[in-house]
């Protein structure tokens, strides 16, 4: 029956303006029968509910009974009855005055002052509630103290109850010594014994103690429960073992025990626990066919499986579907921070926070792993302000920060070229006694590294070596990478050689790391070398291993040795990758053998690896040295025709293959491509415009790419303005040379003695005698002096070409210019 307690009734005042502050609470207390009527009812739980509805909140407090001092042998309600300490409290309240307390506390003067400590049935209530409120202290306290009641008698679900909470804590020792106990005092353990003793090796790992007890358990001839098998299946599912899991579960059926749906979760968390997906997904199909339906926890493994295949739309389609079913899976903290997760790998952050604030507005509280899905996706892409938002933000809503929090937002500053700051942040996490471990560590080591500080990155590794941190092979990895980068030959042998001294074995990534290192900085016998000792030592290659090879070898110019590795690839079945097509292609093509780039190619398609941009740009330059104009155009085309977007590279290597074979109208034709498809101007691809129109003396073409290039002159060569300017002269448009000239002037460009002797030379060859005079001057404002050469030509035209009198005012105009300049 449902009944009120004495309180005031609800109501809306008439003015809600004057009493807009006072709260409307409502109290209920919930109990199945009445205590009249039900003997027991005094170890019955009376649910307390506290409803304001105000702040929208509602708390729900259980409140037992037991057996008080009306209860209690006559004899013991005489000897307290004149006694004012002695307290005549409920076991609720006894339990609230001990976990008020500290445990070195006198909890005993506590427990002494109760008069419900005279009926022993009070103590498996009490032993309940302190259990349950997860204070393992307390309740070691509270047990120690039954123990020496003169009226207390050893009982299993005592026991069973203390198991249970040392389990939780993992203190399995601990808990293995009740089980002994218990049978000392007589006590003999039963199924629920043995159910959490096993429950307590499980949450250890200790599988195989687990299938001990279970075989103990037989032996005293106590039928094994679903809760054991489940026990049982967990203890080897969460250690990894998922097979002894399956033969357990094979093991429980055939016994007749048949699986529930807590089974079913289980087994599927032993696939996940595993990295075992695609076999989770097939019994998640398997698990349809039963009457059982699936419950979150199901859907939230399944999630979780198809995001580690890649399986993106499908886990966004689940998620739906239990959005859309509120009533049957309705989605919980972990289902959202699945789903963000899945994003921020894909990503796609803002929709990462999309699913996020999605979460707080269906009323769920992100616990600490939600925001840090949050924090790492911020951090993975550099976004300290984002990362640092969301850190205060998990601050302020009372979550304590913990060690992978400050290693994400450690991250961020790294990503974001603030070593400094992700340092202060290793500072304040000691500060907090948060104490840093080796990801910590290496994701310190990355910050420095990856910024060019390598004497920083390696103290870094000697500091968490001090702290008593060990680093490993992703350690050694970021540091042979970081010294790739910045060209440190010295340093990678140092690296190499210490991670030797240290005991650490190089895995597949740590061997690519140093081989792509030593090719960075040309030292290609240096990494075939360390890649022949990662064949010795058989830590086996993958296809990053020889992507780096390969094309590290033709970069090298080594396109024999690069084929060599081809094949050895090839020959080791290691599926190849669009690079190391592409690499291989270019080895065949710079050794002039087109077929076998045109069979590497066609071989790539059939094995259903889609070219890139770089692949076909690699295909048309082969096509280029092997002078065959029509195939390069074609490849263009079926580029074009696959959606695949030509990019600057591509398209400038095909305008210097029809310049080579003299197509200039194909060429202008593709600047048409050019601008329609937005790709930006280039050195090589002006170069090629401008070759093409010189050819074909289309100066609109030019004038036209003049345009184009205003907004980014500054950003040419000026090699390739110095061509421009010639073309614009030789084709006779003085003014548009001038007004590009001009215009570089006013960008900054870096204008040197060839631009201006390129202007000279067509304003004397135009005519421009006048003109070429104030370049003269221009030259020496810029602080470049004019060669002899320039005054020689000035003046032999001025004789030849303008007559005497002209010549005259050409020859005083020099002389004046050059009496300037001497002052």
């Amino acid at each position: 029956m449902t009944t009120a307690l004495p309180h005031q009734t609800p109501f809306i005042p008439k003015n809600p303006r004057r009493n807009h502050k006072k709260t409307l609470t409502l109290v209920v207390v919930v109990a199945c029968k009445s205590k009249s009527k039900n003997p027991e009812a005094w170890r019955e739980e009376r649910k307390q509910v506290h409803v304001d509805y105000d702040k929208g909140e509602h708390h729900v407090q259980v409140h037992v009974s037991g057996l008080r001092k009306n209860d209690i042998p006559r004899r013991y309600r005489l000897r307290v009855e004149g006694d004012r300490f002695q307290k005549d409290w409920s076991i609720t309240e006894v339990v609230q005055k001990i976990l008020s307390m500290d445990r070195w506390d006198d909890i005993e003067g506590v427990l002494n002052h109760w008069i419900g400590r005279f009926a022993r049935k009070n103590f498996p209530l009490l032993i309940k509630e302190i259990t349950q409120s997860g204070s393992i202290e307390h309740a070691i306290h509270v047990f120690l103290w039954m123990k020496n009641q003169k009226n207390y008698c050893a009982r299993s679900d005592i026991y069973n109850m203390m198991i249970r909470l040392h389990a939780r804590h993992n203190r399995t020792d601990q808990a293995r010594g009740l089980f002994f106990e218990m049978q000392e005092w007589r006590c003999k353990p039963n199924a629920e014994t043995y159910n959490a003793l096993i429950n307590a090796h499980g949450r250890a790992g200790q599988w195989r103690w687990a299938m001990n007890i279970m075989e103990d358990m037989l032996r005293a001839a106590i039928p094994p429960s679903r809760s054991t098998y489940n026990n049982l299946i967990n203890a080897c599912g969460s250690s990894g073992n998922w097979r002894e899991a399956l033969k357990i579960c094979k093991r429980m059926t055939d016994n007749g025990v048949g699986p529930d749906l807590v089974t079913h979760n289980i087994v599927l968390s032993a696939y996940k626990t595993g990295a075992q997906y695609s076999k989770a997904l097939s019994y998640f199909e398997l698990m349809k066919g039963t009457n059982i339906r699936p419950d979150t926890t199901t859907l939230n493994i399944v999630i979780h499986c198809l995001v580690k295949l890649g399986q993106y739309r499908k886990a966004v389609d689940y998620f739906n579907s239990m959005r859309e079913k509120r009533a049957e899976c309705r989605p919980d903290v972990v289902t959202f921070t699945s789903i963000a997760h899945m994003y921020s790998v894909c990503g796609e952050i803002e929709n990462c926070r999309i699913i996020f604030d999605m979460m707080l507005a269906e009323g769920l509280r992100p616990n600490i792993v939600a925001y840090n899905a949050l924090l790492g996706a911020y951090s993975s892409h550099g976004m300290e302000k984002e990362a640092v938002a969301v850190f205060n933000e998990m601050k302020q809503n009372g979550l304590r920060p913990d060690v992978v929090t400050y290693t994400s937002l450690l991250n961020a500053y790294g990503r974001s070229h603030h070593p400094q700051k992700a340092r202060k942040i290793l500072d304040v996490m000691k500060q907090n006694n948060c104490k840093p471990n080796v990801v910590t560590y290496n994701a310190l080591i990355d910050a420095y590294g990856s910024n060019g500080l390598i004497a920083e990155a390696v103290r870094q590794l000697r500091e968490m070596e001090v702290e008593g941190i060990q680093p490993n092979v992703v350690s050694i990895s970021i540091l042979l990478a970081a010294c790739g980068r910045c060209g440190q030959r010295v340093k990678i042998d140092s690296i190499l050689s210490a991670a030797d001294m240290r005991g650490i074995e190089l895995n597949t990534v740590a061997y690519n790391s140093a081989i792509g290192s030593y090719m960075n900085i040309g030292e290609w016998n240096k990494a075939l070398a360390l890649y022949k000792s990662m064949r010795r030592k058989k830590v086996k290659p993958d296809s990053v291993t020889y992507n780096v090879l390969i094309s590290g070898s033709c970069k090298l110019a080594k396109y024999d040795q690069a084929i060599d590795l081809l094949h050895e690839m090839i020959n080791l079945n290691i599926p190849l990758s669009k690079e190391v097509y592409s690499s291989a292609i270019c080895a065949y093509s710079k050794q002039g053998r087109v077929d076998e780039a045109e069979s590497m190619f066609l071989t790539m398609k059939m094995a259903g690896c889609h070219p890139d941009v770089v692949t076909y740009t690699t295909l048309i330059h082969a096509y280029g040295i092997a002078e065959n104009w029509d195939k390069a155009i074609a490849i263009f085309h079926e580029m074009e025709a696959n959606n695949v977007q030509a990019d600057v590279v591509a398209c400038s290597a095909l305008m210097r293959i029809l310049n080579k074979g003299h197509q200039t109208d194909k060429v202008l034709s593709l600047v048409a491509y050019v601008k329609e498809k937005k790709i930006p101007i280039t050195d090589a691809l002006c170069y090629e415009v401008i070759s093409a129109s010189s050819l074909v003396r289309d100066w609109r073409m030019i004038i036209e790419l003049i345009k184009t290039l205003e907004p980014s002159v500054s950003q040419i060569s000026i090699g390739v303005l110095n061509h421009l300017l010639h073309f614009l002269g030789k084709s006779g448009k003085i003014d548009a040379m001038m007004k590009l000239f001009l215009k570089l002037v006013a960008s900054g460009a870096d204008i040197n003695v060839s631009t201006y002797s390129i202007l000279l030379k067509n304003l004397l060859a135009a005519g421009h005698w006048r003109k070429y005079i104030e370049v003269l001057q221009w030259m020496e404002d810029a602080g470049i002096h004019p060669s002899a050469e320039m005054f020689r030509n000035i003046l032999f035209f001025a004789q030849r070409s303008i007559g005497s009198e002209h010549a005259a005012v050409v020859q005083e105009r020099i002389d004046r210019f050059l009496e300037i300049c001497r002052v």
